[in-house]
């Protein structure tokens, strides 16, 4: 018998979660802030409820899908209306938002005070790989959650990795948002300086797309820039945020990561000129004409 899953969270991510596992047969239940944003996942055969609480009275795993530390803490935690208050003790949860470390060292503690399992499994990848399924998890928690899960996941992913304990998915998403961030304001810079010294930004684009030295992420932003394309698949508001959490774990590690704070003040001095909701390969417009 296939387990009854709640979604908490349909914007962009969420809903193509909800589809996928509408797809596959599972009872799906969603909760969103806006009401008007489940209405895609309902329309497909999601059962929309007005709160956290009530939507994950019945799931055996609740996936929680969100902007950032604010809005998890309050779907999950609100007094009133909070998911942890309404879950089943044998259900698990699955927090695949991409949050601060503190913010899930805090969920994993609530949560284990309750007896309910936690998974912290925040995502690689945007909308085209959510609607493919092909999503990569990264996760951290005990690997009986993980056992559980794991049909679920699959439908919904290409791999799924263990890093260990609750925090160590959060902590890789984090490095991997933060590398990523990196390499695209490195990368319109340059684009920037050989187009300001003479040199196309179709033609330096196409080529240092063909060498080694360019990742494949990196070859997509390059496509991304040459075309002028900015529609948001990984917005840089969201960018900032996950490098302000990122930056703010490292001082509490003691670890000095003075490349990744400058990359932050780019994507600050980006959305200052009014590109927060571009794609992350927005950034290049601060060098690019």
């Amino acid at each position: 018998m296939k387990k009854n899953i709640t979604v908490l969270g349909t914007g962009a991510m969420g809903s193509r979660l909800a589809a996928k596992l509408i797809e596959a047969g599972y009872s799906v239940s969603v909760y969103n802030r806006n009401k008007g944003r489940a209405s895609a996942a309902v329309e497909i055969g999601a059962t929309y409820y007005e709160t956290p609480g009530e939507a994950v009275a019945s799931a055996d795993i609740v996936i929680s899908m969100l902007t950032d530390d604010h809005a998890a803490s309050g779907v999950w935690l609100n007094k009133e209306t909070g998911a942890i208050w309404g879950m089943k003790p044998d259900a698990i949860a699955i927090e695949s938002s991409t949050l601060s470390i503190a913010c899930i060292t805090n969920f994993s503690a609530i949560f284990a005070e309750q007896g309910i399992a936690f998974l912290d499994a925040p995502v690689v990848g945007s909308r085209p790989q959510a609607e493919a399924g092909a999503l990569i998890f990264l996760l951290g928690g005990s690997h009986k959650a993980l056992h559980e899960v794991t049909p679920v996941l699959n439908h919904l992913s290409s791999a799924v990795y263990h890093l260990g304990e609750n925090g160590a998915g959060a902590m890789m998403k984090l490095a991997v948002n933060a590398y990523f961030g990196v390499q695209v304001a490195a990368f319109g810079e340059v684009i920037g300086w050989l187009q300001k010294s003479g040199i196309d930004k179709q033609q330096s684009t196409e080529l240092l797309s063909q060498l080694p030295v360019i990742s494949p992420a990196l070859q997509g932003i390059a496509k991304l820039v040459a075309d002028e394309n900015y529609q948001p698949f990984f917005p840089l508001d969201l960018v900032k945020k996950d490098f302000s959490y990122m930056l703010k774990q490292a001082v509490q590690a003691g670890s000095q990561t003075p490349c990744v704070a400058v990359a932050q003040k780019s994507f600050q001095q980006a959305i200052e000129k009014g590109y927060g909701s571009d794609n992350i390969a927005g950034v290049a417009r601060l060098w690019v004409d």
